[in-house]
């Protein structure tokens, strides 16, 4: 369990050694003072910022606070006597990457306060260096305030939606499992005795046939007449397992979508009377697919899905206003294309793929023929 006082935020990257390279601008600012002892002092406390700043980065606990306070000490008086301001855009920087609400609330009012009253101290001084810097120095004051707040809200984000998407993970695999126990109960319920009683009448019918045969057939007919019984509930059965239905799948896209920052609009309405379960499992499959290639590849900031039924079947239309897919990724099939032809194709469905100021799917699926579903009853 992580503790109150572990707040240093880690996935930082290269980000902080970045900053590093702008070290080299306090040394002007330094260099321009006329005494030996000013130029040695300010030497010496750029050197113990680096030291701090790095510790921060990698100490946990109290310790985090203590290295940032020095900072901030060094800031301030680096300020006052060489009129460089800028070392708070550092501590801005690393204060919003504090993880704990508390720490970073602290050490953020702590460092605007300290900020404002130096530069505030400056002005009042009339120090020739804080009045030729103006412009910059109102920068520095902004990103101070703006800065810590921005970063703070986006790594809190950024750790939201990795919740997020291990939660949906977790969901996805439950009710994988739950299914799989459904099916495994139907079907033990369903073939488990009748199977029995087939077992149990066949071997009396082996055992009647030549003591009396007459009896034997009709245990034979009994197995018969179980077998086809067992038959038809499977079928049954088959037919009132659902797959993934429309609209279950429009929820998740709309989930997905969402995450991915990408404005989602629906036409048309999702419920079907007279499309069969496996046409409206691989239509869900397709959608899925066409949405994960949107938000994976496409740059999309919008996309909107439309249904239409006509008396031969459905037409979905799934748009973007992405980049587009390239010539030969549709030649070629590649991006999940090639699966998504496959399923339509098994229940003579069709996919048109048009790429002009981003992506238009129109994809056609025909509703069940009368002649399938009388050849399912026999």
């Amino acid at each position: 369990m992580q503790k109150w006082h572990q707040i240093f935020q880690r996935n930082t990257g290269l980000n902080p050694y970045v900053w590093v390279v702008f070290y080299i601008l306090p040394f002007y600012f330094i260099f321009r003072s006329s005494s030996t002892y000013q130029i040695v002092i300010g030497i010496l406390l750029i050197v113990v910022f680096f030291i701090c700043y790095v510790l921060s980065f990698v100490s946990k606990g109290w310790l985090v606070y203590f290295w940032t306070s020095v900072q901030i000490l060094i800031s301030v008086t680096m300020s006052l006597l060489f009129g460089y301001v800028y070392f708070s855009l550092f501590l801005a920087f690393f204060i919003g990457n504090i993880k704990n609400k508390i720490g970073f609330f602290t050490l953020y009012s702590v460092h605007l306060v300290t900020t404002i009253m130096t530069i505030n101290y400056g002005f009042i001084s009339k120090t020739p260096w804080f009045m030729t810097q103006l412009p910059f120095v109102i920068i520095s004051v902004v990103a101070v305030i703006l800065l810590p707040v921005t970063t703070y809200n986006r790594n809190k984000n950024d750790k939201l939606q990795n919740q997020l998407e291990d939660a949906n993970k977790k969901i996805s695999e439950m009710v994988k499992l739950e299914e799989r126990q459904r099916i495994a109960r139907d079907l033990h319920d369903t073939l488990g005795q009748k199977l029995s009683l087939i077992g149990l009448k066949s071997d009396l019918a082996s055992k009647l046939i030549t003591k009396d045969p007459s009896r034997a057939q009709a245990e034979i007919d009994d197995v018969r007449q179980t077998a086809r019984t067992a038959l038809k509930e499977v079928r049954e059965m088959v037919t009132q397992m659902r797959g993934t239905r429309l609209e279950d799948e429009i929820f998740r896209i709309k989930q997905i979508l969402k995450a991915a920052q990408i404005e989602f609009t629906l036409n048309g309405s999702t419920e079907f009377n007279n499309v069969s379960l496996m046409n409206e499992n691989v239509l869900s499959m397709c959608l899925k697919e066409a949405v994960n290639n949107i938000v994976k590849h496409s740059n999309a900031t919008a996309c909107s899905i439309s249904f239409e039924s006509s008396r031969s079947g459905i037409t979905v239309t799934v748009q973007d206003n992405g980049i587009g897919i390239p010539s030969d990724a549709v030649y070629n099939r590649g991006n999940g294309l090639r699966g998504m032809w496959e399923r339509l194709d098994f229940v003579n469905g069709s996919m048109e793929i048009k790429s002009d100021q981003g992506t238009i799917l129109v994809i056609k699926v025909p509703f069940v023929l009368k002649q399938l579903e009388e050849g399912a009853e026999k």
